[in-house]
């Protein structure tokens, strides 16, 4: 049966990315809806996008990246999508995976994928030495919580089937959202897949973690992942 797509695109000050990532992801052969959620940019994202033809919805003001997809799950349970894909907005994610993200999703063997630069046969990835350690380290904590072996918990490249649009339609977290992301999943007893993707260099603009956010990042994310690990222990009472 034919399922209802939507690419959700969370995007903040990306008016030079945000046309080539419409683009990548129309030529990707994949039937979907594009969604592009400008999260409060000060520069000309939205009217980028709307220039593209496709959905645009523009938060008043800055939420960050977990207040913007999860806008993205709320418009897609509201319009009863099947599976929504989230694709970054910095023309990183090359839509050229979309179709092996999606089919663990689409024939109902997970719930949720992630695309892993860290699996063969792509393992040429390179990132900063900061960002492999917190990569390295949330990886390891995840799989020893979880029990499931996790490469990529930072990746932003996922798809995901109804049961988790409705679990993050309703609650998605905020700051740095990815990993904690994964355990929330989980607390729903999902099953969550990764499949080989290889990403593209930033080619403008800046990550929102850099520097000293760093090491607040690898805080604030660990304790999240600790206190997600204790709502599925109170879950299973």
């Amino acid at each position: 049966m034919k399922k209802k797509i939507l690419i959700a695109i969370p995007a903040y000050n990306e008016e030079f990315n945000i046309v080539k990532t419409i683009d990548d992801v129309a030529s990707s052969g994949v039937e979907a809806d594009i969604l592009v959620i400008n999260d409060g940019s000060q520069d000309q994202t939205a009217k980028a996008a709307v220039a593209k033809g496709v959905l645009v919805v523009s938060l008043p003001y800055n939420l960050g990246i977990g207040g913007a997809v999860q806008t993205g799950f709320c418009y897609a349970f509201r319009n009863q999508y099947d599976i929504v894909v989230q694709v970054d907005g910095d023309y990183q994610h090359d839509a050229a995976y979309l179709k092996d993200l999606l089919a663990p999703v689409h024939n109902d063997e997970a719930d949720m994928t992630i695309g892993s630069r860290f699996l063969p046969p792509f393992l040429g990835y390179q990132s900063s030495f900061f960002r492999r350690i917190g990569i390295n380290f949330f990886a390891t904590l995840i799989s020893v919580l979880t029990g499931q072996t996790v490469t990529d918990p930072t990746s932003g490249f996922r798809a995901f089937n109804r049961k988790l649009i409705k679990v993050f339609a309703r609650y998605y977290p905020h700051d740095f959202p990815e990993p904690e992301a994964i355990m929330e999943a989980k607390r729903y007893q999902a099953r969550i897949k990764e499949v080989p993707v290889q990403m593209r260099e930033r080619l403008s603009g800046h990550s929102s973690i850099r520097y000293f956010k760093t090491l607040y990042y690898m805080f604030k994310v660990t304790l999240a992942i600790l206190l997600a690990k204790l709502k599925q222990r109170k879950d299973l009472v």
